[in-house]
């Protein structure tokens, strides 16, 4: 049980609603408090199929230090969150305190837009394979790439991997949780 640890899952429109709902869902059923941040808080957004998910907090309204790791969902949402400046920072933070990223499928951009990806073993959606690339990382057709801090994965089918191998690294970053 990892109880007393707090993530935060990225929100917006046209997230992939399994990619959102099973990280989600999974954090949760080992005891971590999960808060959905959107844009604003208490805004309903919804998945590419149709799953509605109300956000907790707004991207600025949050304290990053008060956070032990973060999810990124696919779907079209990445391209939206990468926009905010807030949302960067947010990333950036995580990433200085070596704290847990997970991102999936199209949550690439993200990661890409708060230039943390030079350098790194990654994958996600090979629609997006050149993006991560370009921004420096080396991409793997993998169901699940761990380095370091940062976990990645391609697509739904492949989140047990992903979620598996995120536990895991909490676990290692938090063992006493």
């Amino acid at each position: 049980m990892k109880k007393g640890l707090k993530a935060i899952c990225f929100i917006a429109n046209d997230f992939e609603d399994l990619e959102l709902w099973y990280p989600v869902l999974r954090l949760r059923e080992t005891g971590v408090t999960v808060h959905l941040v959107g844009e604003k808080a208490g805004e309903k957004y919804i998945g590419k199929y149709g799953v509605p998910a109300t956000s907790d907090y707004a991207f600025g309204s949050i304290a990053v230090e008060d956070y032990d790791a973060l999810l990124v969902p696919g779907g079209w949402a990445p391209d939206k969150l990468r926009r905010f400046p807030e949302v960067l920072a947010i990333v950036r933070s995580m990433n200085r305190q070596n704290k847990p990223i997970g991102q999936i499928c199209h949550a690439g951009w993200v990661l890409i837009s708060a230039n943390i990806l030079d350098g790194k073993n990654v994958t996600s959606t090979p629609g997006i394979k050149d993006d991560m690339e370009n921004a420096g990382a080396k991409w793997l057709d993998q169901p699940v790439v761990v380095d370091g801090n940062i976990v990645s994965s391609r697509r739904p089918q492949d989140l047990p991997e992903y979620m598996e191998a995120f536990l895991s690294l909490l676990e290692k970053c938090y063992p006493n949780a």
